[in-house]
């Protein structure tokens, strides 16, 4: 999967976005196989709150920031139809809302950049056709992937369960 990355402020330039979502992406990869296609093209853009919040009113009816959103351009059974050859598909697009992240990120006694990491899997996974939202189960099977995901990353648990000890 390639990824086009947009850092805006208030995201510190300390630190290297562009790199952490590529590795959150093929990190989301190795372990949900439809996101290691090669054809895959998705946007992350780094931005406010007041951004966020604008998309959520926008595009979900929801009139406050939130953590992420994810835009996702191809039905699921489209992305799993996908021939290898081709032009690149565009998956779709994530945008992070800084606030958010850092408060969160803060509240769990984390770095910003676990937390983004975690929201960029997570994120990833809702434009591959993964959603918490559907019910107990298809939430359970996309934490499992978001959890494996960031283990590749050397990061903990964000559900804050013992990988080493979970089958799940």
């Amino acid at each position: 999967m390639n990824l086009e990355t947009d850092v805006e402020a208030p995201w510190p330039a300390a630190t290297d976005w562009e790199s952490l979502a590529t590795r959150a992406a093929a990190a989301a990869a190795q372990v949900a196989e439809e996101l290691a296609h090669p054809r895959l093209t998705a946007s992350v853009l780094f931005t406010s709150d007041e951004d966020v919040h604008a998309l959520n009113a926008e595009w979900r009816g929801k009139d406050k920031p939130t953590n992420v959103l994810s835009f996702p351009m191809l039905e699921r059974s489209d992305l799993i139809d996908l021939v290898p050859s081709g032009p690149p598909e565009l998956i779709g697009d994530i945008a992070l809302a800084y606030g958010t992240c850092a408060r969160e990120a803060e509240e769990k006694g984390i770095a910003i950049e676990a937390h983004a990491a975690h929201l960029i899997v997570h994120g990833l996974l809702h434009l591959a056709g993964y959603d918490h939202e559907t019910g107990d189960e298809d939430a359970e099977a996309m934490e499992a992937l978001e959890t494996k995901a960031l283990a590749v990353m050397g990061l903990a648990d964000p559900y804050g369960r013992d990988v080493a000890t979970d089958r799940g």
